[in-house]
């Protein structure tokens, strides 16, 4: 019994830009899946029924910006934390030391 492989939303949400841009068989080649694959899946099918409707998962490049900022600022406080940290853990390995700091 051949069991059906899952694709991703992402995935199939390019496979449907492509296939709309390109045409079927050149998604097909560009993806590496067989082009029954494309044709048999409802995904192309769908994304035209649901019109402007983006895909499943799909986020707006907005969005996408928003979380990379959020993301960028959230790496910037980790390391100025982790800088403190190391500092302090320098500062007490000193200290514990034999004739320092008193």
């Amino acid at each position: 019994m051949k069991t059906r492989k899952k694709y991703p939303v992402e995935f199939r949400a390019e496979a449907v830009k492509l296939v709309l841009e390109q045409g079927l068989k050149e998604a097909a080649q560009r993806l590496v899946i067989p082009k029954g694959t494309l044709a048999k899946a409802n995904w192309v099918l769908a994304a035209k029924a649901g019109g402007d409707k983006p895909a499943p998962g799909a986020r707006s490049v907005t969005e996408l910006e928003a979380e990379n900022a959020r993301l960028r600022k959230e790496l910037a406080e980790a390391r100025l934390d982790r800088d403190l940290i190391k500092k302090a853990a320098a500062y007490f390995a000193q200290a514990s030391l034999p004739g320092t700091l008193g």
